[in-house]
């Protein structure tokens, strides 16, 4: 009986050590297209975005970037409702030099953004599409 216990104790184990790595791989597998988010990355710059559009798979983040000496709002489209994409909400306002990621974008479509206290400005706006 005690190696019977043993035995499903061991089990368990490697039950919950093969959970660890298949947990870590899709981990790893979500991270291993480092090469991709650079694709999906949006700087802020010179007031102006760039660039200003791109195009990302779905369950994409987009992460953006303010290298502008200024605070920036982004927001989705329309203004000022923010509805096309509310996962870009998540941007926000980033204080120069900081960056932040959008929500997961889900869902194939294309949105628009801008800078919510720069509206007007076209070089603060630009389109995501999501494949």
């Amino acid at each position: 009986m005690r190696h019977l216990n043993m035995l499903a104790a061991g089990v368990a184990s490697a039950a919950v050590v093969a959970l660890a790595i298949s947990c870590g791989s899709t981990s790893s597998s979500s991270t291993a297209p480092s090469p991709g988010p650079a694709s999906n990355t949006i700087t802020i710059s010179n007031n102006a975005v760039s660039p200003q559009s791109i195009t990302v798979t779905r369950g994409t983040q987009v992460t953006f970037i303010n290298s502008d000496s200024r605070v920036h709002d982004m927001d989705s489209d329309p203004h000022p409702e923010h509805t096309d994409c509310v996962e870009l909400n998540q941007v926000g306002f980033l204080n120069p030099g900081q960056s932040r990621q959008s929500g997961n974008l889900n869902t194939a479509r294309r949105c628009g953004f801008h800078d919510h206290g720069n509206p007007d400005n076209k070089a603060l706006q630009g389109t995501v599409t999501i494949q």
